[in-house]
């Protein structure tokens, strides 16, 4: 069995439990370990690194202290948002003078050696993902699904390393291993609008329209991602559209691990699909029979 280190992150005990719910499912399914850090806190996304950048290193570091209990050398996170914020963190130690000041914040010494991995990462390794190919017993056949990086997982390329910027591939293999017909789109990496759900509202629902309407446009029956606000922006705002005159979407959106769970056979309580604003279950009455209780 493979082991991790792993940061769940705010998100997946609050507004994305079921990020959280279908990530140790699948992981439990495929021999994946991971082991939560101890009393970890906050990344500081979304706003820490807007007030005050100390802090948010600070946070981060604290973090990245607590995984030497794991003994491991490698740290997995699910939200992309806390990716980002580790990536930016570990990019900062770089610099003596910079990391002097982040350790002096973080109360002592922060490992420079830990390799963070977005989940999506682990996944859709080579050899992870014939494994769960093999272990596929209820195929996505029949459903075309658009790949939703979001902005923050690629971007900026020389700090967070992960996948191409622009054109970034790592989804599309996943979600065609699970049997999905991967649909071709414009926004794969385009902004939903991210946290500016309360201070810009009608921002979000400019580009949170957008993107919908261009997954519709490409014959996509639903979107997949990685990002709990991007997940929050697309599946929970699209009555505030439709209110809105931003079209009439109802189109479910799903954390890639829920797919790749159902594909695993793994039952839709277990997975949490229950807990979407748009339908997620109704979409997958499509699919052959074989989940798991």
């Amino acid at each position: 069995m493979t082991a991790y280190a792993y940061y769940p992150g705010c998100s997946l005990h609050g507004t994305a439990v079921e990020y959280g719910l279908s990530t140790e499912a699948v992981c439990r399914a495929l021999g994946v370990e991971l082991r939560e850090l101890d009393d970890w806190n906050c990344c500081g996304a979304s706003s820490a690194h807007t007030v005050n950048p100390w802090l948010a290193h600070g946070l981060v570091a604290r973090n990245m202290q607590l995984v030497r209990a794991t003994g491991l050398k490698e740290l997995a996170i699910p939200c992309a948002a806390c990716f980002a914020r580790f990536k930016e963190t570990q990019h900062a130690l770089a610099d003596p003078g910079t990391a002097a000041g982040i350790e002096e914040v973080a109360g002592g010494p922060v490992p420079r050696d830990l390799t963070v991995l977005p989940l999506l990462a682990i996944l859709s390794e080579p050899s992870l993902l014939g494994k769960l190919q093999a272990a596929v017993v209820r195929p996505l056949a029949g459903l075309k699904v658009a790949p939703y990086y979001g902005c923050l997982l690629t971007r900026p390329a020389h700090v967070v390393g992960f996948d191409d910027p622009e054109d970034p591939q790592s989804l599309d293999r996943l979600l065609g291993a699970l049997g999905a017909d991967v649909a071709t789109w414009p926004g794969k990496t385009a902004c939903c609008g991210s946290s500016l759900a309360l201070s810009r509202t009608e921002v979000v629902l400019d580009l949170s329209h957008r993107l919908l309407a261009w997954a519709e446009e490409a014959g996509a029956d639903a979107i997949a991602t990685a990002c709990p606000m991007c997940h929050s922006n697309l599946d929970m705002r699209q009555g505030q559209m439709r209110r809105a005159g931003k079209g009439d979407h109802r189109m479910p959106v799903y954390y890639f691990t829920e797919l790749v769970g159902v594909a695993l056979g793994i039952g839709n309580a277990a997975l949490g699909l229950s807990r979407h604003m748009v339908d997620a279950a109704a979409l997958l009455e499509r699919l052959p029979a074989g989940a798991r209780s």
